[in-house]
C-alpha cells in the first residue's frame, strides 16, 4: 500500500513537476461543482494510478483536479471511493498518503450527511468537530509504517481547532449560517434503521454519512491537519416522514452547494496553515 502511494505520487510529479500543492478538497456526493472553479486545471482519473479505483456511485466522478483555488495550489478530489462499495480499506489508504506525498498539509473533507437535529433542514452548513466511528474497520490496521506515522495516533484535536474557529469567521463574514456536530460514519449502503438513528442520537452524533472518517484517520496518521464540512441533505429517517434515497441526498447537497463554494473558496484564500 505505501509503493502504491509513492507510484502515484511519483507519476503526478511527472506529469506535472512544477505542481506542489498544499491543500487536498475531497468533494462529497452531489457536491464536485466546486471542482469548476479550479483555474488551470489537470485532470487524472483515479483508474489510472497504481492502488486506485473506479468509483461506482452516482455523484462522484472519481478524478483528480490539480490545479490553482483562490491563489492556493490545491488537489481536488471530484469524488471519493467508499467501503460500501467494496473497495480494500488500504484503498483508501492510498488516496490520502499520495496526497501527502505530493505535499499537501491540509485534508479539507466535505460530504453529504443526513442531519439527527430536527432543527438542521436540507442545504445547511455543519463543521465536524468530532466523529464516530461505526464503520467498524480503522485505515491503520496491519503493519504501521512509520515514515508516515507513529503506531498509535492521537486522535484527540483531529478536527483542528484553530481551523474550526477560522471557518466560523468566514461564514460570519459572508452571512452564511454555520453550525457544528459530531458525524458518525456507518458502513451502508443501505440508510439507517430509525432504530439506529435513535441509538446514535443517544450516543451524541448529530450527523450520519457513510464515509470521511477512515480519511481523516489516515490524514491524522501522516500529521496533516483536518477541516470537514457536512451539507445535510435531509433529516435522518424516523425525523421526518419522506423516505431516505440517493436522489434525495444529491438534490439536498444541490441545495447548500453554493454555499459550500463560496465558503471553501473564502476560507481557503485565508486559512493560515502554519
Amino acid at each position: 500500500m505505501t509503493d502504491e502511494a509513492i507510484r502515484a505520487s511519483e507519476i503526478i510529479k511527472k506529469r506535472f513537476p512544477r505542481f506542489q500543492p498544499e491543500i487536498a478538497l475531497v468533494l462529497g456526493s452531489g457536491l464536485s461543482k466546486l471542482a469548476q472553479r479550479i483555474k488551470n486545471p489537470e485532470i487524472i482519473s483515479y483508474e489510472s494510478l497504481p492502488g486506485f479505483a473506479r468509483t461506482t456511485v452516482e455523484g462522484h466522478p472519481g478524478e483528480f483536479v490539480l490545479g490553482e483555488l483562490e491563489g492556493q495550489s490545491v488537489i481536488c478530489m471530484r469524488g471519493r471511493l467508499h467501503l460500501y462499495e467494496g473497495v480494500q480499506i488500504k484503498t483508501i489508504q492510498t488516496m490520502v498518503r499520495t496526497c501527502h506525498l505530493l505535499g499537501c498539509k491540509l485534508w479539507m473533507a466535505t460530504n453529504a450527511a443526513g442531519s439527527l437535529c430536527p432543527d438542521r433542514q436540507p442545504g445547511d452548513l455543519m463543521v465536524i468537530k468530532d466523529h464516530i466511528n461505526f464503520q467498524f474497520s480503522n485505515p491503520l490496521v496491519g503493519v504501521n509504517d512509520q515514515q508516515f506515522g507513529p503506531r498509535f495516533v492521537s486522535l484527540e484535536n483531529a478536527y483542528d481547532e484553530s481551523l474550526r474557529q477560522q471557518l466560523f469567521l468566514v461564514a460570519k463574514k459572508l452571512n452564511i449560517p454555520l453550525s457544528e456536530g459530531v458525524y458518525i460514519a456507518v458502513l451502508g449502503p443501505s440508510f439507517e434503521t430509525p432504530a439506529e438513528i435513535r441509538a446514535y442520537r443517544i450516543l451524541g452524533a448529530d450527523l450520519v454519512g457513510m464515509s470521511t472518517v477512515p480519511e481523516v484517520i489516515v490524514a491524522r496518521h501522516c500529521g496533516m491537519k483536518v477541516v470537514g464540512i457536512s451539507v445535510v441533505t435531509n433529516l435522518a429517517v424516523g425525523l421526518h416522514p419522506v423516505n431516505v434515497t440517493h436522489e434525495e441526498t444529491l438534490k439536498g447537497a444541490a441545495m447548500g452547494a453554493e454555499k459550500l463554494i463560496s465558503l471553501v473558496q473564502q476560507f481557503i484564500s485565508s486559512a493560515s496553515l502554519r
